[in-house]
Parts: C-alpha cells; sequence; structure tokens
C-alpha cells in the first residue's frame, strides 16, 4: 500500500438536487476527471431513485428517451428476487433491472481538491442504449478534443459509448463503440505507432476465467479491433475480478494505470472489497506488462468503508499535478472523494510485492473491521434476497 498525501470526500448525495421532482439522489461517485484551462472537471455519476414508496411494490425507473425524464414502472416484491442491493430479476421473465438510473453532472473545481458551488450541466440518457441510464464516466484528453467513455445500460445489457467535447458545454454523442457486455474502457491520450489504444474488460455469461483487462486499437476511435487479453487477476486483493480504473498517464517509466480488483473469492458470501492497484505498460508497446499486481489504496476511510455498498474505493479519474497524482474514486458506490499519492513514490516498485510477471502475490487489503458491513438491500426496497452471494453490476 502507498502512502496517502492526502484524502478528502468531495461530494456526497445530500449536495446534489434530484432531476426531478419525484426522484431522490442516492449516489455521485465514479467521476471522470481532467485538467483544462479553467481548472479541474470532474464528469459525476448520479444515481437516482424513486423518492415514492409503496408498500409491497418496488419501483424500477428508466428513462422515456422521447420526453427526456425517468418514468417508474412499479411491480410487485412478489414478482422479483433481489439479486444485488442494486439490481433484481423479474420472476417470469429472469431478466434484470436496476433498482436506481444514472446520468452525469459536470462539477468543477479551481485545485482539484474542492468542489465550486455552481449550476451544474446534465448529461442524460439519450440513445436506445441508455434507456436504463448512463454511468462511470472516464476522459481523456486527445488532441483538441475531451473524449469520454462511459457505461451505457439498456434492456440489450451494459454497453460502453464514446462522447466528446470542446468545452464541458456542449457534447457530441458517437454511439456505443464496444458492445455488451463491457465496461471499464479507458484510452490511451495519444496515438502509439500511428493507432489509437484502449483498455477494455468484457464480461462473459460462462465462467471461464475471472474478468479480466482487454487491450484493443483503433484507427478512428469509433472502430476498434485486434484485441487481446492484457492482465488477469491472481493475487489475494484482487482475486475476485479487475478493470481499468483511470485513463492512461505518460510517464518516464511507462504507461501509468490504477485500475480495480475485488477481493471476493469463490464461494464467499457477499461481494467483498474493492482496491486499486498499479499497472505499468511499456510506452512504445502497450501490450507489454512492465508491472502489475501491487495493490496500492484499500477502503479505510469512514466514506470508503460505510455507504450503499461498504468497502470499496473505486478510481476513475486522474490529473498529474507537478509530482503528485490526484486520483478520484466512488467512495462505497454513494459518494466522490479524492486521494493524493506521490508520482515519483508510486512509480519505484515495492519490494515487499513482486510483479505479476514474476508471479508474485499481492497482500489482502485492508478491510474497515466493524465499520464494514455485508453487502445489504436497502431498506427502500422491503425485500429479502434470496441469495447472499448477490450480482455485482461492475
Amino acid at each position: 500500500m502507498r502512502p496517502r498525501l492526502f484524502s478528502s470526500c468531495l461530494l456526497t448525495p445530500e449536495q446534489l438536487a434530484p432531476s426531478q421532482q419525484d426522484m431522490r439522489v442516492v449516489g455521485a461517485f465514479n467521476p471522470g476527471a481532467v485538467t483544462t484551462e479553467q481548472g479541474v472537471v470532474l464528469l459525476i455519476r448520479v444515481a437516482e431513485a424513486p423518492r415514492q414508496i409503496r408498500p409491497g411494490f418496488v419501483g424500477l425507473p428508466r428513462w422515456d428517451l422521447e420526453a427526456g425524464k425517468i418514468v417508474i414502472d412499479w411491480l410487485a416484491e412478489q414478482e422479483l428476487i433481489v439479486e444485488d442491493a442494486r439490481v433484481v430479476k423479474i420472476r417470469e421473465t429472469g431478466l434484470l433491472r436496476l433498482t436506481s438510473t444514472s446520468h452525469l453532472r459536470v462539477v468543477r473545481s479551481a485545485d482539484g481538491r474542492q468542489i465550486e458551488p455552481s449550476e451544474q450541466q446534465i448529461l442524460r440518457p439519450s440513445l436506445g442504449c441508455e434507456s436504463y441510464g448512463i454511468e462511470d464516466p472516464r476522459i481523456t484528453p486527445i488532441d483538441d478534443h475531451f473524449y469520454i467513455t462511459y457505461v451505457a445500460v439498456s434492456p440489450h445489457g451494459a454497453a460502453t459509448a464514446l462522447a466528446s467535447t470542446l468545452d464541458f458545454s456542449s457534447f457530441k454523442f458517437h454511439g456505443p463503440i464496444f458492445c455488451p457486455e463491457n465496461k471499464d474502457v479507458v484510452l490511451f491520450p495519444e496515438r502509439i505507432g500511428g493507432h489509437y489504444f484502449a483498455l477494455h474488460r468484457p464480461t462473459t455469461a460462462h465462467d471461464f476465467s475471472r474478468p479480466e483487462i482487454w487491450l484493443a486499437s483503433s484507427p478512428d476511435l469509433l472502430h476498434w479491433g485486434k484485441h487481446k487479453p492484457l492482465l488477469g487477476s491472481s493475487a489475494g486483493w484482487d482475486c475476485g475480478r479487475i478493470g481499468a480504473g483511470t485513463p492512461p498517464i505518460r510517464t518516464k517509466e511507462g504507461w501509468l494505470v490504477i485500475y480495480h480488483g475485488n477481493n471476493k473469492g469463490e464461494g464467499e458470501s457477499g461481494i467483498g472489497s474493492y482496491g486499486a492497484g498499479k499497472l505499468l505498460l511499456d510506452l512504445d508497446q502497450p501490450s507489454k506488462i512492465l508491472s502489475a499486481g501491487e495493490q496500492i489504496l484499500a477502503p479505510e476511510m469512514e466514506y470508503e468503508c460505510l455507504g450503499f455498498v461498504p468497502n470499496v474505493v473505486f478510481p476513475t479519474g486522474i490529473i498529474q499535478q507537478e509530482d503528485s497524482l490526484l486520483i478520484y474514486a466512488g467512495a462505497a458506490d454513494t459518494a466522490t472523494c479524492v486521494v493524493e499519492l506521490g508520482l515519483t513514490d508510486l512509480l519505484i516498485s515495492d519490494t515487499s510485492q513482486l510483479s505479476r510477471e514474476r508471479g508474485g502475490m499481492a497482500s489482502p487489503p485492508t478491510i474497515c473491521g466493524p465499520l464494514a458491513t455485508p453487502n445489504t438491500i436497502s431498506s427502500d426496497l422491503h425485500l429479502k434476497s434470496n441469495s447472499s452471494d448477490g450480482l455485482r453490476r461492475r
């Protein structure tokens, strides 16, 4: 684990107004981040759930794309099976629905360490593949544009779509670039050998392997190919699953990526703990791993240990300030936090950790002791899960 130079909870659901009066904000987390001439811009995932509670029923929100607003489908509790705090299964069809829906909001900060009060621009779902919401943005500056990858959720599954902007005031939406089920897509900030590159995380319906990070290339950011597996989980702290977290940044040692890992082992109940690790790739051959496997962050602050999904620090944004890195993350699937780490220190290999190439095993993450509680169903649902394992929509 690397020492934190600074930690702060930047944004909580209570600080945001809902997008419409019949909804309530239940999460403000998993932000994209980038430095602009006007300061740091964060693109926050804002999750909302129905404000109304109907005894014996569960409200499942979705977007009416033509009307540009959220509508709520009310289903009887006996028609549903609770799979996770955020997911239910419809008994008749076996298909899943989310108990909340998300949109994105632009938030600004002068120094990246505190949020400035201002009117927030809302990016609402608008495409057919986004009717269940848009989630988990990552921002990469390339040439004179800012490109945003985000998860688009619909009855067709969870795909990854692309948007772009010059100023975070107007946006162009390019549609899906990775079909379902694919999340955690991050773009490299420059061409390598004349091609764009991305890390992505496909998820299969059959568990031949745990979810892995893959590498792909593109001539134009829209059409992707030459897919190849890059990194799988093997250490104790990330044995459950991994995925790309922050977009790669160029350093003198290589491309630095902060990725997430989950420690839920086979047969264990709950969903485990989410932490962050360090991945270093060759500058000219991003398929070449220089080091991987070292855990650098684990849930330890109260806001990372307590929330909608306890024990989660989920990195999605990164900016460099001289010899420091500000890493932006979702905390307990509830709030947005920022952690400062020293860049020089981070690039130095931890002698207590072996690189993934050498078959090293990272130590298990720090769990938050009595603050941490197993994944539970929100009391607003008035439902009881028939499974302690749960379904992780990550």
